[in-house]
């Protein structure tokens, strides 16, 4: 039993009873008092101050039985709206989603060059356009998660930004200062990893994300919580030495695992390859279909060394779920099936292997819902969306 000051206890309540509201989407409050085991008055004082903030909303169930329709609590889509921001190497995402995580709105611009001040001004344009995009909701725009590709600090600052070459950069502040939003920075491989435990994998405590897009990056949730490490920097893997004295990489070792297994390496052998610059993934599924020799055998050494070092993190960490998110593995043919025929070590141990769904969506989605999380002040986040229903519902002023 919880014991502490009435405040505490009231705000514990809380976020309890919203995120129970977030997860069932629509729930009773007697269903609510079952699941938590908090009595009944208590429940209603609570819903009546989150409706009176309009946090939440209420309708009424139809059912076929005798007696007084069920009055449902749901949380109020449309009383916020969170921006998700992944910042990589040549492209910017931006998602803006709603208070119940459901993606409305996805843009990317692409970048040229790595000037800090430039991105500084060019992302603080985009958030000041989404804060008056959103200005007609109670809560406007809730908080901005930028998902940055290299090493954040415990307090959220940049410690280094290998492709783009930052090094101590105050991002959080910066743009604080320029939108006056409140701005969250985290690894996008974190990002990745809480969007599969929030949208897809819920009841999992155990999961790993690798993200093998411009370099590779691991995200890790134990106990439904991201272990960052002692200073933030864990899940640095793409930096795993598999090949010894082999290339050479920007962190100054040689051999390092995105070298070799990470899709802009991939890229960059097949233009080689087919004498081409700038391969798109079109070109790749086009190849793929074809089953184009060049590009099978690139893909099957691809493949012989990403397996090596997935094996390195399974005898590492003995996942419940590992989840790879790569827009080529989504391409290509029975990808898990030769990924798994690298995995026969009798120590090595998982029970799930996946490919994520969400593709290159996944650090923005991520990041929206950690928005939400932060904004609702909640210990767990459970969502769902359907996409192409909740586009057509957003309409802002």
């Amino acid at each position: 039993m919880v014991t502490g000051d009435a405040s505490f206890i009231k705000k514990i309540n809380r976020s309890l009873i919203i995120s129970k509201i977030i997860e069932h989407g629509m729930i009773s409050r007697a269903d609510i008092a079952k699941i938590t085991g908090l009595n009944k008055a208590t429940i209603s004082v609570q819903a009546a101050d989150l409706l009176a903030e309009e946090l939440i909303i209420e309708t009424q169930q139809e059912h076929k039985n005798l007696g007084r329709r069920p009055i449902m609590l749901s949380i109020n889509r449309q009383a916020g709206y969170s921006l998700g921001i992944d910042l990589d190497k040549r492209v910017i995402t931006f998602t803006l989603s709603d208070l119940s995580g459901s993606p409305l709105d996805t843009q990317s611009i692409e970048i040229a060059a790595s000037d800090y001040n430039l991105i500084v001004e060019l992302v603080a344009k985009q958030i000041n356009h989404y804060k008056q995009r959103c200005s007609h909701a109670p809560y406007g725009l809730i908080g901005v998660v930028i998902g940055i590709h290299g090493i954040v600090n415990n307090d959220e600052s940049i410690y280094f930004v290998p492709h783009h070459r930052w090094h101590n950069k105050n991002l959080k502040a910066d743009l604080q200062n320029e939108t006056g939003i409140n701005i969250y920075i985290e690894n996008n491989a974190n990002l990745c990893s809480f969007a599969e435990i929030v949208y897809k994998h819920y009841q999992s405590e155990n999961l790993l994300s690798v993200s093998l897009y411009s370099g590779i990056g691991l995200g890790i949730m134990v106990n439904s919580k991201l272990l960052k490490g002692c200073d933030g920097y864990a899940g640095e893997i793409g930096h795993m030495i598999i090949v010894p004295d082999g290339l050479p990489c920007r962190c100054g070792n040689l051999g390092c695992w995105e070298q070799y297994a990470s899709e802009s390496s991939f890229m960059k052998q097949l233009s080689k390859s087919h004498h081409k610059e700038n391969v798109t993934y079109d070109e790749i599924n086009h190849w793929f279909v074809e089953q184009d020799a060049v590009t099978g055998a690139l893909m099957k050494d691809y493949i012989k060394f990403l397996s090596y070092g997935l094996n390195n993190i399974i005898n590492l960490y003995n996942p419940e779920i590992l989840v790879i998110n790569s827009e080529l593995l989504r391409l290509y043919p029975n990808a898990l099936e030769e990924i798994k025929a690298h995995l026969t070590s009798t120590v090595g141990q998982y029970r799930k292997l996946q490919i994520s769904e969400f593709g290159k969506n996944a650090c923005s989605m991520g990041a929206c819902a950690l928005a939400i999380k932060n904004f609702l002040e909640i210990k767990e986040l459970s969502l769902a969306f359907d996409e192409s229903k909740m586009q057509k519902e957003f309409s802002p002023q």
